[in-house]
């Protein structure tokens, strides 16, 4: 009777397995001579001093020309230098910086797309770093897809010991989810951080945004596409797209992050997204709830063995994928541990998520 249990994790390994499947099926893009399409860069920003130098060097350094593309800088109150960074920086031909005159990234967005000049609009965060050709790549994914928006790729990096390296791995897991879903043309999630879409159907959709939660800027507009029309979104398959952003260097603000992006899924519109969260928090919460019948009966032990090795087959298998592709595979050493220590963290930061989670 107690093996029934395990029953409950069919369904967690009946959608990872279809989202491997669909991490099977992606082929490096090759980008090709790009034509003349102007491309507005928003950056939404709020207290960046510190990473905002490198961000612009990046940004200047790229390969594109010049005379298409401007970085429309919009400062979210910051409190720091920022505002005087940006505008004392004259490596870029054509740079606006603006203040968000309300609170939160979400209006800053859209002041940057109200401002902005181009038809191909790419959100990206100042923490974030770049190689030379990325605007070159999804400008050229642009020109030979013509789709409404692009899901592009984002790494984290961090310093050393496990805690960095659970972060780097638990984000592989979710890049790999990203680009395995959209892949399948059932897109769950993206990342604001390295996003393209077309101003027009930003603006046919921006009544969707939820501005009543502090995240969700990038996959609420997802949803409200992809309820429009899947096939126009598009993954982005390409190591020169990639972005590398950094890692939380403490657990509490790890938690607090995870937890503001957790807590937008009470929003949630789209089905998938819905189910798939559902059944991540009940296959995860499960595991406890056998180890501690296991105090009661042994039995529940071996249960608890066999649902471990089940949710870890195909968790295994999307991060390694991931890994490889991302020239990580080293990181997956601390896949154990990180599967041993995933349960405990999902367990503080959904609480968090629930009651103080739609908050900076």
């Amino acid at each position: 009777m107690q093996w029934i249990a395990l029953i409950l994790f069919i369904p967690y390994l009946y959608l990872l397995l279809k989202i491997y499947a669909g991490l099977r099926n992606i082929k490096s893009f090759k980008p090709q001579p790009v034509p003349d399409i102007f491309v507005s860069v928003i950056v939404a920003c709020r207290n960046e001093e510190k990473n905002l130098p490198s961000f612009l060097l990046d940004i200047a350094a790229q390969d594109y020309n010049p005379e298409f593309f401007e970085l429309i800088i919009v400062d979210d109150n910051s409190s720091d230098s920022t505002y005087q960074i940006a505008s004392g920086f004259k490596g870029i031909k054509y740079i606006n910086l603006l203040r968000n005159p309300e609170a939160g990234k979400k209006k800053a967005l859209k002041k940057g797309v109200e401002t902005c000049t181009g038809d191909l609009v790419i959100t990206t965060d100042a923490d974030c770093r770049m190689g030379r050709s990325w605007l070159t790549t999804i400008a050229s994914f642009y020109s030979e897809h013509k789709p409404e928006m692009i899901i592009c790729p984002v790494a984290m990096e961090g310093t050393i010991g496990f805690f960095q390296r659970f972060q780097e791995l638990e984000f592989l897991s979710l890049q790999g989810i990203t680009a395995g879903s959209a892949m399948r043309h059932n897109p769950v999630m993206c990342n604001g951080a390295n996003l393209a879409f077309t101003k027009k159907a930003y603006q046919n959709n921006a009544g969707n945004l939820h501005e009543e939660k502090v995240s969700g800027d990038d996959v609420f507009l997802l949803h409200s596409m992809k309820r429009n029309d899947v096939n126009k979104i598009r993954w982005l398959e390409s190591p020169e797209a990639l972005l590398i952003t950094g890692t939380a260097s403490t657990f509490s603000s790890f938690l607090h992050q995870r937890a503001r992006w957790i807590s937008k899924a009470g929003a949630y519109f789209d089905r998938s997204s819905i189910v798939l969260a559902i059944v991540t928090f009940v296959t995860v919460l499960l595991q406890p709830l056998l180890l501690i019948a296991g105090i009661f009966d042994p039995v529940f032990l071996l249960v608890f063995l066999a649902a471990f090795v089940l949710k870890s087959i195909p968790d295994y298998m999307i991060i390694r994928n991931t890994a490889s592709r991302y020239s990580k595979k080293r990181l997956m050493k601390w896949f154990l541990p990180s599967q041993i220590f995933y349960t405990w963290y999902i367990l503080r930061v959904v609480p968090k998520a629930m009651f103080k989670g739609n908050r900076w």
